[in-house]
């Protein structure tokens, strides 16, 4: 197969801020119990003029920015999000455009906040066919937008955000070791957003045009399943978890990792997360997590990553990477 690596990071989050206090003001509950149920302090809220394409463009402009890259030249895009600004056109098309690239593929992936790690995937199996030599892939999503703030057990979760990378063609480097891929379509009742049918596994969903969660369902789901599949990604490659340097899982819920971690027996002070100030993002949260790990100066080229993603579907993805970013040419902007 030919080789792919990644090679430049660019991450976006809106200015607005939504606290645990000011939601204190919105819904029965307080910042204690949210930080003691999810360990999330803030959220970033988009504009009502800004969306899912306007915090894709920022996070490429934020990549091109610090590593002084190109991308007229991409020969395909690829968005993962559960928030298009439309049905259609796609957010990729949009990219597309504002960006100024001449001739690229441009297509929308929707596997919620697996949806990352699927990008990412399909990103290096396009180089490794011998097919394209360099891919954008962006993890971005205004969850808000679709967030019911009358119901206190999902919009003290929710927030905005975007994450985008570049995956080329490299020989001599080679970023991806392994991945997993799977879903679970059964519990497809546990986490929806309404549409055109109203039914799901015979099931009638509620008449809303907001996200719904059973929270509980999809807690044993994650638990269950999520540990399982990360061991069948160090199996394959015989790598032990001491091998692994840093583990960035969806950063859903702090109450969630943990007991992931715990089944693992991985430590949590190599465990990457972005959910402290900004919530759930959805496709965002990996991304994010592994820039935050840059920008703090603890990721560095050579280490390994595990990600692992997890959502609405039920879907899931891991994949298992060595960083070898390109020199960053320029100080990233703060968050």
């Amino acid at each position: 197969m030919v080789g792919a690596r990644i090679t430049a990071i660019g991450t976006y989050v809106p200015e607005k801020k939504l606290t645990n206090f000011e939601l204190e003001q919105m819904v029965d509950t307080n910042n204690e119990w949210i930080i003691q149920r999810t360990g999330i302090h803030e959220r970033r809220i988009s504009r009502p003029d800004e969306f899912t394409s306007d915090l894709c463009e920022a996070a490429v402009k934020d990549l091109m920015q610090r590593y002084n890259k190109k991308v007229e030249d991409v020969d395909m895009i690829i968005v993962a999000t559960s928030t298009p600004d439309f049905p259609f056109p796609s957010v990729s098309s949009i990219i597309q455009d504002r960006l100024n690239i001449a001739q690229t593929g441009a297509i929308d992936l929707s596997a919620a906040c697996a949806g990352f790690v699927y990008a990412l995937h399909t990103a290096h199996t396009f180089i490794a066919s011998g097919l394209h030599k360099k891919v954008l892939v962006i993890g971005a999503d205004t969850i808000s937008k679709i967030t019911d703030y009358t119901d206190r057990s999902t919009c003290i979760l929710f927030g905005d955000g975007a994450g985008a990378v570049l995956v080329e063609k490299d020989e001599q480097s080679k970023s991806f070791i392994e991945f997993n891929l799977g879903s679970d379509g059964s519990g497809a009742q546990h986490v929806y957003r309404p549409g055109l049918s109203k039914k799901v596994n015979g099931i009638e969903l509620l008449d809303t045009q907001y996200l719904v969660q059973n929270g509980r369902e999809v807690f044993r789901w994650v638990v269950r399943n999520v540990p399982y599949n990360v061991k069948q990604i160090l199996e394959k490659t015989k790598t032990s978890l001491e091998q692994v340097d840093w583990f960035i899982p969806h950063s859903a819920n702090l109450r969630l990792i943990e007991p992931i971690c715990e089944k693992l027996k991985f430590p949590m002070e190599k465990t990457l997360y972005s959910l402290v100030n900004f919530g759930n993002t959805s496709a965002a949260t990996i991304p994010l997590a592994l820039d935050l790990g840059i920008r703090e100066g603890k990721v560095k080229n050579g280490d390994r990553v595990l990600m692992y993603g997890f959502g609405s579907g039920l879907v899931h993805a891991g994949q298992l990477l060595e960083l070898d970013f390109d020199e960053q040419i320029n100080t990233p902007t703060p968050l």
